[in-house]
């Protein structure tokens, strides 16, 4: 709350329906990013066959363990297999068309809207205020759930297999590579 010189809060009137809300923005973590490499990487390996996290985590120079934790959420989500023991690891369940990025973001991040309101506007100077002042929704928290729905909509209309398509116009060579590097390590 604005002060004045003496320290004292001052009195801020707005109008009512005026509010502000607390913004919380959560930052996807670099799993997400891990993951759907991981994703096009088994698919440009095309064994079908289950690999360790080691070799995964090696093409990436990844830690295996904070790797392996990516590869379980992937797989609880269905998106890949566990197979268990030592010639046990990970491969992929679903084609890439059908794992889109909002697969991959949620089996990670988990499935709640990245912006929690948390009704500010009714704190403080809002405090005092009839009920009937919060009748209308939270224009930050509209906003807010307007462009994450949007963002949501958009990973969701791009499968992996549309990763791998972009990707391989862009570089043709790199199944290849990657193909040739596993054989090698």
């Amino acid at each position: 709350m604005p002060r004045e010189s003496s320290g004292r809060r001052r009195k801020t009137s707005l109008r009512p329906g005026t509010w502000i809300c607390k913004v919380l923005i959560v930052r996807m973590n670099e799993g997400v990013e891990w993951a759907v490499h991981v994703c096009l990487l088994l698919d440009w390996m095309g064994t079908g066959e289950p690999v360790s996290t080691t070799r995964l985590a090696a093409g990436y120079e990844l830690p295996p363990p904070y790797l392996n934790k990516q590869l379980q959420a992937l797989a609880r989500a269905g998106i890949l297999a566990s197979t268990p023991g030592a010639r046990g690891g990970f491969r992929l369940v679903r084609p890439l068309e059908k794992i889109t990025l909002m697969d991959v973001v949620t089996a990670i991040e988990g499935p709640d809207e990245a912006f929690q309101c948390t009704e500010i506007r009714r704190q403080g100077m809002g405090a005092n205020h009839p009920e009937s002042s919060f009748e209308l929704p939270c224009t930050v928290r509209t906003a807010m759930r307007d462009a994450e729905f949007a963002w949501r909509r958009a990973l969701a209309a791009q499968t992996l297999a549309d990763l791998k398509a972009k990707t391989e116009r862009m570089s043709p060579a790199l199944g290849d590579r990657i193909r040739a590097w596993y054989e090698l390590n």
